[in-house]
């Protein structure tokens, strides 16, 4: 794989690798993790939600009223 960057990403990315002393590498592999991370949350949420919307949905309905 070869990400390509902007000057001014790339700029910015080393300035921040330097800053928390980890490579450029460590900081990107970092930075995919939690994205991949913060969608797999999401989506375990949005079936939490569906499963206790259907479970309680006479409750939510007469909330609603």
């Amino acid at each position: 794989m070869n990400l390509r960057l902007t000057e001014e990403q790339q700029e910015a990315l080393r300035e921040r690798a330097e800053v928390e002393g980890r490579s450029m590498h460590a900081v990107v592999v970092r930075a995919i993790e939690r994205y991949l991370d913060e969608g797999t949350d999401r989506e375990a949420v949005r079936k939490l939600g569906a499963k206790y919307a259907a479970r309680h949905s006479d409750l939510l309905r007469r909330l609603g009223e």
